[in-house]
C-alpha cells in the first residue's frame, strides 16, 4: 500500500547519485513531508512509523524531468513516417484541427502515465493547437496531470500565423494575435502556481518562427515577463527553419530570437540543432537553456544537436522527449541513452559520458525550467522526487557501474517512483492511475482523431 505523504519514508541500501554531488554505492535517503531530509552514505537513521523502502539491488537518482513534450500527440503516433519536419506538420495539422479538451484529458493521462514509469516525475507540454471552440484544454490537462501524480509544466502555447498569412499551419489551428495573448494571460491567471513544491506551472510559449508573428512573440516576451513566468520556444530545429529565417528575416533564427527578446535565463528553446559557434556562445552568454529532443531530431532527419559543445559553453541542456507523434512512446531514460549515443556519433567517445547524461535528464532539465532549486538533485532541503532503479536483475547484474547500467543499455525496470515523496511508481505499476484506465484514455482519444487521420 502507497504510504501516506506525511509518513516518513527511508530508502535504505541504494547506490544513490546526488547529481550534482557525490555517490554513495551504499547509502540512504530519508523523506518527510515530501522533501528530502537526510541523504548520506551507509544506513539510515532509525525513524520511529518511518516506512522502510530496501533499496539493496537499486539505483537511487533524482525524479527525470522532461523539458519538452506535446502530450496531445499521443492520438496521432505513427503519421508520416518517412516525412522532414514540415513534411509531418503539414500531414498531421489537419488532424489535429479535431482536437478539443476531451481528447486532450485522454492524451495526458496516458502520455504522462507512460512518462512516470519511464521515471519522469516533472514534465513540460508545449500545448499550442487551440482550434474552433475546444472546451478549456488547460484545465483539462491540469486536471488530468493532478490525477497521475506528476508535476506538470505547461507551456501554453499558440499560433497566428496561418496559410493565409503565409504561414506553415491551416488558419483552423491559428488564433489571433491579440486572443492568444488574453487566453495565455487568463490560463497563467487560473493555474500556475510559484510555490516551491508546485505541481502546475505555466509559461509563456508561441510556437515557432514558421508559425507566429513578430507581434505574437514580443507581446509574449512582455507578457511574461510583467507575470514573472518563463518563456518557451522551437528554435533552431532544422536547415529549412534556417533558410526561411535568412529569406524572410535576414538573420539565423537565434539572431532573430534575440532581436525579438527571446534570449534570457527566463528563455529555453526547444532543439536548437543548428547552432554556429556563436549562436552557443550567445545563448551562454544570455543565460538560455536548450531541450534537447535526440530521438525526434533523428526520427525527422533534422540533424544532431551539439551538445558537446552546448556543455562546455556552459549552457543549461536538458532533455526532451518530444511529442510522441515524432517520437514514438520514447521513454524519457532512454532519451538519456540516445543523448549518449548521439553526441558520441558526432565526436567520439568522449564527447558524454554516463553522468552528464543523467545530468541532463535531471539537474540540466531543472535549470531549464527555472526549478533548480527544488528539483533534480538528491539533496536535503529538495523536493522527494525520486527515481528508484532495479540494476540487479538479467542483464543488468553484470554491469557493475549502476550509473552505465542505467545510460549505456535498456531502461531498468523502476522499482518506484516518488514524487514529493508520494509514490506514483511501485515495482512498475502505476499507484495513481491504473495503467489500463490510463491506456483507455489514449486510446479513445486516439479513436477521436483516426477518421481524419484515415483520410490523410
Amino acid at each position: 500500500m502507497t504510504p501516506r505523504t506525511d509518513t516518513p519514508l527511508i530508502i535504505d541500501g541504494a547506490h544513490v547519485a546526488t547529481v550534482g554531488g557525490p555517490e554513495h554505492p551504499s547509502g540512504h535517503i530519508v523523506v518527510e513531508d515530501g522533501r528530502i531530509t537526510a541523504v548520506g552514505p551507509g544506513p539510515a537513521p532509525e525513524i520511529a512509523g518511518a516506512h522502510r523502502v530496501d533499496g539493496t539491488g537499486c539505483l537511487a537518482t533524482p525524479g527525470l524531468v522532461n523539458t519538452h513534450h506535446h502530450l496531445y500527440q499521443w492520438a496521432t503516433q505513427g503519421l508520416a513516417p518517412d516525412g522532414t519536419l514540415f513534411d509531418w506538420l503539414l500531414a498531421s495539422y489537419p488532424v489535429w484541427t479535431r482536437l478539443d479538451a476531451e481528447v486532450v484529458a485522454g492524451t495526458t493521462t496516458a502520455g504522462l502515465a507512460w512518462l512516470a514509469l519511464s521515471g519522469c516525475t516533472t514534465a513540460s507540454d508545449h500545448h499550442y493547437v487551440f482550434p474552433g471552440e475546444p472546451g478549456d484544454i488547460v484545465a483539462a490537462e491540469v486536471a488530468a496531470a493532478r490525477a497521475v501524480g506528476v508535476r506538470l509544466d505547461l507551456a501554453r502555447g499558440s499560433m497566428d500565423r496561418g496559410a493565409s498569412g503565409d504561414g506553415l499551419p491551416p488558419d483552423a489551428v491559428v488564433e489571433g494575435t491579440d486572443e492568444a495573448l488574453a487566453a495565455t494571460a487568463a490560463a497563467i491567471e487560473a493555474h500556475h502556481d510559484p510555490g516551491f513544491d508546485s505541481m502546475t506551472r505555466l509559461a509563456v510559449a508561441p510556437c515557432s518562427p514558421f508559425s507566429v508573428t513578430r507581434e505574437l512573440m514580443t507581446g509574449a516576451a512582455t507578457l511574461a515577463r510583467a507575470l514573472g513566468v518563463r518563456m518557451h520556444t522551437h528554435l533552431a530545429e532544422t536547415i529549412d527553419e534556417e533558410e526561411l529565417c535568412r529569406a524572410e528575416f535576414g538573420c539565423t533564427p537565434v539572431e532573430y530570437a534575440e532581436k525579438l527578446g527571446w534570449l534570457g535565463p527566463d528563455v529555453w528553446l526547444a532543439h536548437a540543432v543548428h547552432l554556429s559557434d556563436t549562436a552557443i556562445a550567445r545563448l551562454a552568454a544570455t543565460g538560455t537553456g536548450v531541450a534537447h529532443c535526440p530521438t525526434s531530431n533523428a526520427r525527422l532527419g533534422a540533424g544532431i544537436a551539439r551538445v558537446t559543445e552546448l556543455l562546455a559553453a556552459g549552457v543549461a541542456v536538458g532533455l526532451g522527449v518530444d511529442g510522441p507523434g515524432s517520437s514514438e512512446l520514447t521513454p524519457l531514460a532512454g532519451e538519456a541513452h540516445q543523448a549518449l549515443l548521439m553526441a558520441r556519433a558526432r565526436r567520439g567517445p568522449r564527447a558524454l559520458s554516463a553522468r552528464q547524461a543523467l545530468e541532463m535528464a535531471t539537474l540540466g532539465g531543472a535549470r531549464c525550467l527555472g526549478r533548480q532549486a527544488e528539483l533534480g538533485s538528491l539533496e536535503v532541503g529538495k523536493l522527494a522526487d525520486v527515481a528508484l532503479w532495479r540494476v540487479d536483475g538479467f542483464g543488468h547484474d553484470v554491469l557493475a557501474d549502476p550509473v552505465v547500467a542505467l545510460v549505456f543499455g535498456p531502461t531498468p525496470p523502476l522499482e518506484r517512483l516518488l514524487v514529493g515523496g508520494r509514490t506514483v511508481v511501485e515495482r512498475g505499476e502505476l499507484r495513481t492511475v491504473a495503467a489500463d484506465a490510463a491506456a483507455a484514455a489514449g486510446r479513445r482519444a486516439h479513436r477521436a482523431l483516426a477518421r481524419e487521420a484515415d483520410r490523410r
